[in-house]
């Protein structure tokens, strides 16, 4: 393919040269005449492992250039790869992103063939739709998708390692704006060995905050363990090097999909033990500290989703604070149940792993403490709950909870707290049905 790539920063540079290496026709253009001129001349105009090796050789094979004025007429795909720096107040600066889509808006007036415009810079959801694709079409007089293909492609290199990284992503992600730019991205990418991921452009745009702001977790997660650990004469290197073997629950895809608070008789209470300890110890641990008020703001906002209905009767579909269990101990949603009944609800409830008079020891003490008076909100059946209900909130993900949305419905609000069926659920279109998070 014939490729323009516009901005020669870390990702613009090693996009080019290894799309070269991979046997494309590659000009990088920028502003900065000298990251032109190192280019041409068979440098690499930043520091970084196997790239100036890669630039010499494909300016010798003929297949690498750079430029200062846009190239994009006789193009395949014209990529985007301008900085998207922070402005003072945290929000990202665009200049660049608009002024380059004007740039290549105005290079495509006139031109009969069909150029695809891929914006790989990171942005965040949204962005292409109100700054790149109006800057893109006005400056051009053409209409997306019809005259000219575009889509989002958002990078996952590591300064570095990017170089590496080009050629064994961990991912490949395709914002899809129409279906014949996605189909040439994806023969792009064909021979790199990582799975394809065909997203809205939404999903496509927030993946790379997603994994960024994981991994700023992960840091400052290991810190903060590490500042622990020293305060109790502990070796952090050896505790963390356990912790990273478990790739059941630790290092794992457990706790990272979207749902209700966490609870039960471990979380809350092991969190709440380590900031104390912390506090005693003169330990600042703000990531660890807000991990409760996370939580609880979790269940105000479900809260808020019930409340804005504007009804009063309110079934709750698993009290537990996991399915298959009977434990209530700090189950959110019995602190849900708590706030719903202080706010005047008229509440309803079933669970058939919770009865009250087979509750025994912590759970019994747990109840009669927190909620007294469930006995009388507790349901037998859950049509009983459906009777008494007209708001129906699912408080875990009982497997025999999506009836709700068959053979039960009839004209409820349905709000998921918990991910039933993970989304997927062929009656979902056809009821009032909303998610916590989705």
């Amino acid at each position: 393919m014939k490729i323009s790539i516009f901005g020669l920063g870390y990702v613009g540079c090693v996009s080019a040269a290894c799309l070269a290496e991979m046997g494309h026709e590659v000009t990088g253009v920028d502003i900065n005449a000298e990251k032109v001129r190192l280019i041409n001349q068979g440098h690499s105009p930043i520091v970084e492992e196997g790239l100036d090796g890669l630039i010499a050789r494909q300016r010798q094979e003929g297949r690498l250039r750079a430029a200062t004025e846009p190239v994009v007429a006789d193009r395949d795909l014209v990529f985007i790869c301008v900085g998207t720096p922070s402005n003072a107040n945290g929000s990202l600066h665009l200049g660049y992103v608009q002024r380059v889509c004007t740039e290549i808006g105005a290079a495509l007036r006139g031109v009969r063939r069909r150029v695809t415009v891929v914006l790989r810079s990171t942005v965040l959801p949204g962005v292409a739709e109100t700054v790149a694709l109006p800057a893109l079409e006005a400056a051009s007089g053409l209409r997306a998708g019809i005259d000219f293909g575009f889509a989002l492609n958002p990078e996952f290199l590591r300064e570095g390692t990017s170089v590496y990284d080009f050629y064994h992503p961990p991912k490949t992600v395709i914002g899809v704006f129409d279906p014949a730019a996605a189909e040439l991205l994806a023969e792009l990418y064909a021979d790199l060995e990582a799975p394809l991921f065909r997203l809205a452009p939404g999903e496509a745009a927030m993946i790379k905050y997603a994994d960024n702001a994981f991994h700023a977790i992960k840091v400052a997660f290991a810190n903060e363990i590490g500042r622990l650990c020293k305060s109790f004469q502990v070796d952090s290197r050896q505790v963390m090097n356990v912790f990273v073997q478990d790739t059941k629950l630790n290092l794992s895809p457990y706790y990272l999909k979207p749902g209700f608070a966490f609870g039960g008789s471990c979380l809350p209470k092991d969190i709440r033990a380590l900031s104390h300890r912390a506090r005693q110890e003169d330990v600042d641990i703000p990531l660890l500290n807000a991990a409760m008020a996370s939580n609880e703001e979790h269940i105000r906002h479900a809260l808020r989703l019930v409340k804005a209905y504007g009804r009063k009767k309110i079934g709750i579909l698993g009290l537990s604070f996991k399915h298959g269990t009977d434990d209530l101990r700090e189950s959110p949603v019995v602190t849900l149940v708590e706030e719903l009944m202080g706010k005047g609800y008229e509440v309803a409830i079933f669970d058939r792993n919770v009865s009250v008079a087979r509750l025994m020891g912590a759970n019994k003490e747990y109840i009669e403490r927190e909620v007294p008076h469930i006995a009388r909100l507790m349901c037998s059946t859950m049509e009983e709950l459906m009777a008494r209900s007209e708001v129906v909130v699912i408080g875990n993900n009982g497997a025999e909870h999506d009836r709700v949305l068959g053979d039960l419905r009839n004209g409820h609000k349905i709000i998921d707290l918990s991910g039933l069926k993970n989304g997927k659920h062929k009656q979902m279109e056809e009821v009032n049905y909303e998610g916590i998070c989705w």
